[in-house]
This record gives C-alpha cells, sequence and structure tokens, in this order.
C-alpha cells in the first residue's frame, strides 16, 4: 500500500526506506545498474569507473569527532570504496539557510578542503544555493563521486555462499551516539566520539593483496543490524553474530545501556562489514589490524544456509534472538 504522506522514517535506513525505494525508486527508475542497489554505481566507460552521489543533512553539523563537511567527504569517500573504487573526484553542491554566519560556513568548507585533501580526492565541480530562512537547517550538503576500479572481481551479494565470515573492521555505535550526545546535550560523561574517518587508505591496499573479499558495506542509517539483514534477504541465506565478538568500547556500552538502545542499530561513518572466504579470513583480520583504522577488526560470524534471510545473535549469556530490522531508526538525521 502506498503511503499518504513521507514520513521522517522513509530516510531512516529501515524497513519503511526500504519499501519506498522497492516500491517507488526501482520501479519508476529500474535498470540493470540501479537493480544491485550499492552504495555506488559500477560503469563500463572505457574502464571500469563506480559513481555515487548522496546527501548530507546532520544535525547538529558539528559534533564530537566531525562535521557535515568532513561527513559529507568521508560519506562519499566510503561509498566508492564499498566497490573497491579509487575515489578520485568528487562535486559539491552546497544549500544553505539566509542567515547563517558566514564564519560558521568558512569552518564547514575549510573542513571539506582538509579532509578531501586527506582523503586523496578532488572536489572538481559544484552550485550553492541559499533558500529562506526556515527552508533548511543552516546548511545541507549533496555530493557525487567517481573512483577507478582497482580489481577485476566485482563485490557483490551474488558471491556470497554459506561459510563466508563477516568481519567488522572496528568498533560499531560511535557515530550515532556521539550525534545524540550532542543533539541532545546529554551530559553521559563518556565524551564519545564519532568514528567518522575515509576508509580508503584501510581497504584499498587490502583489496590488492587478496582476491577473499566477497562483499563489503559501510553500515550508516540502521547500522550494522539493517547492514547484515540487507546481506541476508538478499542472498536468501542466513547469517549468525556472535556478540562477545562484537567489538564495542565500554564508553559506547555503557551509554547504550543508560540510553535503552541496542548498539547493533546505531549509525556507523568510519567502519566496514567484510564478508570474506572463511579459509582466508584470519589472513583479511590480520592485514586490517596492521593498519591504525583496523586494529579493533573482529570476526563476528558466519553465512548459513538457514534459516534463510534471518540474522540469529548468539547472546553473551549463551542464548538466541533475531535481529530484525526496524521499521524506523530511533535517531533520524545523522548523516
Amino acid at each position: 500500500m502506498k503511503p499518504q504522506k513521507i514520513l521522517l522514517g522513509h530516510g531512516s535506513g529501515g524497513r519503511l526506506m526500504h519499501n519506498l525505494i522497492r516500491e517507488l525508486l526501482l520501479k519508476k527508475l529500474n535498470n540493470p545498474i540501479l537493480k544491485e542497489l550499492s552504495d555506488s554505481a559500477l560503469i563500463n566507460y572505457k574502464e571500469r569507473l563506480a559513481f555515487t552521489t548522496d546527501s548530507f543533512v546532520v544535525s547538529p553539523i558539528k559534533f564530537p569527532g566531525g562535521d557535515i563537511g568532513k561527513l559529507a567527504i568521508c560519506g562519499t569517500v566510503n561509498d566508492l570504496v564499498m566497490l573497491g573504487a579509487r575515489p578520485e573526484y568528487l562535486s559539491l553542491a552546497l544549500i544553505v539557510e539566509e542567515g547563517l554566519g558566514y564564519q560558521l560556513l568558512e569552518e564547514i568548507v575549510d573542513s571539506i578542503s582538509y579532509h578531501a585533501k586527506k582523503a586523496g580526492v578532488v572536489i572538481v565541480t559544484g552550485d550553492i544555493k541559499v533558500v529562506e530562512k526556515g527552508a533548511c537547517d543552516k546548511v545541507f550538503i549533496n555530493t557525487a563521486g567517481i573512483g577507478r576500479i582497482t580489481q577485476q572481481k566485482k563485490f557483490s551479494r551474488q558471491n556470497i555462499k554459506a561459510g563466508d565470515k563477516i568481519i567488522v573492521t572496528g568498533n560499531i555505535a560511535q557515530h550515532g551516539l556521539a550525534v545524540l550526545a550532542k543533539r541532545k546535550e546529554l551530559d553521559l560523561g563518556f565524551k564519545i566520539r564519532s568514528d567518522c574517518a575515509p576508509l580508503n587508505s584501510l581497504l584499498l591496499p587490502i583489496i590488492r593483496k587478496t582476491n577473499s573479499i566477497k562483499f563489503m558495506r559501510d553500515p550508516t542509517r540502521g547500522g550494522v543490524a539493517t547492514t547484515l539483514n540487507e546481506i541476508a534477504a538478499g542472498t536468501n541465506l542466513g547469517i549468525v553474530i556472535d556478540e562477545k565478538n562484537i567489538p564495542i568500547s565500554s564508553k559506547v556500552r555503557a551509554a547504550c545501556e543508560l540510553l535503552g538502545i541496542d548498539p547493533l542499530y546505531i549509525a556507523n561513518e568510519g567502519m566496514a562489514i567484510l564478508v570474506v572466504k572463511a579459509k582466508h579470513a584470519e589472513k583479511i583480520l590480520h592485514l586490517l589490524k596492521r593498519h591504525p583504522q583496523g586494529r579493533r577488526a573482529r570476526i563476528i560470524g558466519r553465512v548459513v544456509a538457514g534459516p534463510e534471510a534471518k540474522v540469529i545473535l548468539n547472546t553473551a549469556i549463551g542464548t538466541q534472538r533475531i535481529v530484525d530490522m526496524l521499521t524506523s531508526e530511533p535517531l533520524p538525521r545523522i548523516c
């Protein structure tokens, strides 16, 4: 059934958003590239390129560990990296609310410049619009990115088989909690910082050294739980993960318990989920741990034949529970 109105939940990464994509966008815009539902598009043009676009509407625009400018660069870069592309060129469009202080806008642009250089990408085109006060919240950013595919093998859910291992490259749930604490002015005493960071220096060298990575995705909106459910649903296989192996800082765990939030559903902006061949999982884990961004990498689970399209969590107390996809994320506007 078609919704009468678009809700915040339609952009949160949960079931409402996936229904909207399937029932509206895929029906109206369907083509072989879009049907993959990857964060970047694989394009054959003389050589293989990846192309992505994204919009950033985070509130607040500054948060511990980052800001909307850094988020725009890292988010776009990481979407390209998830297809094994070397990010090269970005576009940048700014939608600015009338009355925004020039100094604040300058700080955002400085952040964009710094993090683009750090990630090794060049912003080659852009646009700026100013809208009436109240028509947007301070500043919104839209980007597009192009990267060069560096390997022959295509990363796709269709490569995944029962027995493959699931790796996460770092601690989970830091970005969403950092944004939440700043937005609500929560003095939790934990000083949690966003993990927002580009992943090209961590993952691209590993991709060049092994052909055992089958699929990659950065678990942003909807967190680890939503990404694993997407993988399970897209393969008709099951996934079993072990709670004791999921990397999470003691500060984030304590904050989640205090707020009653499941960290598996909280957004991340500087880590990725990898599905890899079982026999090479330890080798890939070793390579990840050699990089500062991968020191907390862990093998958290495996792909299984059944139950189909389900994610099962082996809890720390020895029980099991289904990790479902949320209908709507509890914290909108985190990216």
